[in-house]
């Protein structure tokens, strides 16, 4: 009788020691961080499973070409548009295609994604506004923009034809419009001029690139 209680008390503490068959079968403890900020008990998500907008998104880097840490959605005051002519335009006598730049001028880095919604402002003005029809090409990735960096988005318009105030290959009167306004999914909407020269397109449609870190022609 002795002999059989000292061997389960054997037993016992065999199993109450680290590195025993008890603490192996528990396995690591659950939560905690890891460098990709999740649990070392589930595998990382990988960036494009995640909205741009939540706050364990990654994007790909541009300068590395690795991912980066987690950053959040640019808003509207985060970033600040400019536009100019394209080098690569539809032949014709109007603009054609321009190129919007957006710029972070906050102080940290954010990420943009997606692909642009455009409307013309007549008389320049906002509450005015007439959406354009957009056509997207290519697919639209989350891009990191670092602060001062910048990304691009490319706008081809269906071109004027012909001198003076020109005319649509479609028959419809071709359209002016002073200002743009450009919105980004998720980063506001962003009203902006072109640096040189009208805009006059027909049609009112529009094909855009998805927000890119690489700068279109």
């Amino acid at each position: 009788m002795a002999m059989v209680t000292a061997s389960a008390a054997t037993l016992l503490m065999t199993g109450c020691q680290p590195g025993g068959d008890a603490a192996g079968a528990a396995g690591s403890p659950s939560g905690v961080p890891t460098k990709a900020g999740g649990s070392s008990s589930s595998a990382p998500t990988s960036a494009a499973s995640r909205p741009a907008g939540s706050a364990s998104a990654t994007a790909q880097d541009p300068s590395s070409g690795s991912s980066s840490p987690a950053a959040k959605t640019c808003s509207v005051t985060d970033l600040k548009a400019s536009m100019h002519q394209a080098a690569v335009r539809p032949p014709g006598t109007g603009i054609g295609a321009v190129v919007v730049e957006f710029t972070n001028v906050s102080g940290k880095p954010c990420v943009v994604q997606g692909h642009p919604t455009v409307a013309g402002a007549g008389n320049g003005s906002p509450q005015r506004n007439g959406p354009l029809k957009v056509t997207p090409t290519g697919s639209a990735s989350a891009v990191r923009v670092a602060p001062a960096g910048k990304a691009w988005t490319k706008l081809t318009f269906v071109q004027v034809q012909g001198e003076a105030d020109g005319y649509c290959a479609s028959g419809s009167e071709p359209v002016t419009y002073p200002t743009l306004v450009v919105g980004i999914p998720g980063a506001g909407a962003h009203q902006v001029a072109l640096e040189d020269g009208s805009l006059a397109e027909c049609d009112n449609k529009v094909t855009v690139t998805a927000v890119s870190a690489t700068k279109p022609s």
